[in-house]
Order: C-alpha cells, then structure tokens, then sequence
C-alpha cells in the first residue's frame, strides 16, 4: 500500500462510526517489519519536509500544530526525533504538557495551550496536549475536583462541553491560519509490556520509566474509552486525527512524515517574489557588493 493510501486509511474523517477496535495497532501497510529496509523511505520524507518547512516559514502565512497523544511507551518521543529530524529549529517548538501549575489551574483548561501556539511560519509540536483534560483528567476524578470549577457542570455534561470548547477553539485557530494534525499513536497493551521490559533492561534508558506508567496501564480500558470517545467527538475537517498503529515503530515514522508532507503540499508555500522598487534595489545592492571585491580577486578575474 501506498503511504497516501496509508494516511487516508489512518484519517478518521466519519468520526460518528468511529471504534478503536477497528483500528490494528500492528498494521504495517505492506511495510517491512526490518526499519533497514524503509530507512530510503524515510531519508526522502525527511529531505521533503525539510524543504517545505523552509517554504513555510519564509512564505509567513500559515502555522502547523502537530498534536500527539497516545500511552505510555507509545513512541511519541520517537516521532518527534526520526521525523522532524530535518527541521530548521529555528522554524519548530516542540511543549511536552504535563500536570498543570497551581497559575495554570487558576485558569482555563485551554489558557496554558494558547500561550504557545506556533506564530505563522512555523511548526508547533505538542507532546500530549488540551486532550489530556478529557483524558487523564477524565479516567481521575481527583485531578477534576482540583482544578477548582465552579458549580454548574456535572460528570454527565463536562465532558461534552469540553468537547465543544476544544472544538470551537480549533476551529478559531483554523481560521486564522493554523493548521492542524492530531495523531493517536495506537499501541498495544502487549507491545507496550515489551517496551517497558526494554527500558529497565537497558541501563541507559531506565530513567524512562515510572511506576506511575505502571498504574496507568492498569487503567487501560478506561483510557481506551477516553480516547475513543474524544476521536469521535473532536475529529472535524479542519482538525482531523490520524490513528496511527504503533507497535512498529518505523510504520508511525513513516505515516506521520507522509501526513505532514500531504499537508504542506497542499499549502504549497512558496517564498515572496521579489519585484518592482525592491528587485532594483536588490540588484544595485549586489552591483555594489560585487564592487567591493579585493584588488587580487579582481585581477585574477581580469585574467581570466
């Protein structure tokens, strides 16, 4: 299969008959399952998003948010290094949320998010994200009753208003200019075992792990109701998610470069054309640059 048609088959673009189940965590694509063969692959996504991230800062006109969500060991890290691994850091934020600051609680859920919105030209990485307000906040109850709300909402109806809100509030964004991508790296219970086991067999990577990762997966199938109802109800046209599979790592690497790369292609960001008073200043700039080259320069041009 064709990364395009990888991409579009990851793309939820009918959320209301969207289920998890139907989603394989370990579907390849007809990928390989040795990263050595695909490598070409990915070297030439890198090169072409490099590029169109160049285009995109200097054409000025749009943002890129890249929302990644997904559990413990999913490989959200991974992604950001393989595939933005080309990207001028100049023209890239990357924000790792975690729990929320005693300031931030003092606020709404989305007012630490808006803080750090990527500016037209450039690319914003969120490593988890708004979604964790009806994700981890919604498998834990203490983390709702400590953000202090006034009275009003219920657990019936705080997470559909939430849901509009964020909705609403990538809607705006999308409006005026900020594009977005939102993408559920989906592994599975067994697949992140073994990643587990690998990080305390590798002294190297121990400092990874935390108990907490452990009683988070013993909530598994209250996340995995969280995330499918947030899918279906926050997946529009402006803001659409991909459900990546993610027990093979390469394959997520491969998916997302080629998600992100279809969107900027069809931006086509192009750099402004210089003309009319500024091109002849241009020019008169450069005559008198190449005027000031040094004696020997100039006579071994002479010479030439």
């Amino acid at each position: 299969m064709k990364l395009s048609k990888a991409v579009k088959a990851c793309r939820i673009d009918k959320p209301e008959h969207f289920r998890l189940a139907d989603h394989d965590p370990s579907e390849r694509f007809g990928l390989s399952t040795d990263i050595d063969d695909v490598k070409p692959i990915l070297a030439d996504a890198i090169a072409r998003l490099e590029k169109l991230q160049q285009d995109l800062y200097a054409d000025g006109r749009w943002a890129v948010l890249i929302v990644l969500q997904g559990m413990d060991a999913a490989g959200k890290d991974g992604v950001i290094k393989h595939v933005m691994s080309g990207v001028n850091p100049q023209g890239c934020d990357v924000h790792s949320f975690k729990a929320p600051t005693a300031e931030e609680r003092d606020h709404d859920f989305l007012w630490r998010i808006a803080k750090v919105l990527p500016g037209r030209g450039t690319i914003g990485i969120f490593n988890r994200s708004h979604y964790e307000e009806v994700l981890a906040v919604r498998v834990h109850p203490k983390m709702l009753a400590a953000e202090k709300l006034p009275p009003g909402d219920t657990s019936k109806t705080i997470w559909k208003h939430r849901f509009k809100d964020i909705c609403a509030f990538e809607r705006r964004l999308a409006r005026n200019g900020t594009v977005i991508l939102k993408f559920h790296l989906r592994i599975s219970k067994e697949e992140q075992r073994r990643r587990f086991l690998a990080r305390l067999d590798e002294p190297a990577k121990r400092w990874k792990f935390s108990m907490n990762d452990i009683a988070e997966r013993g909530r598994w199938d209250d996340y995995m109701a969280a995330y499918e109802d947030m899918i279906r109800e926050t997946s529009t046209d402006y803001a659409p998610w991909y459900v990546v599979p993610a027990d093979h790592k390469h394959v997520a690497w491969l998916v997302v470069s080629a998600a992100i790369i279809g969107v900027l292609e069809k931006l086509s960001p192009r750099p402004p054309k210089i003309s009319g008073a500024k091109l002849k200043e241009l020019k008169a700039t450069e005559q008198a640059l190449r005027a000031e080259a040094p004696r020997q320069a100039k006579d071994k041009n002479d010479k030439t």
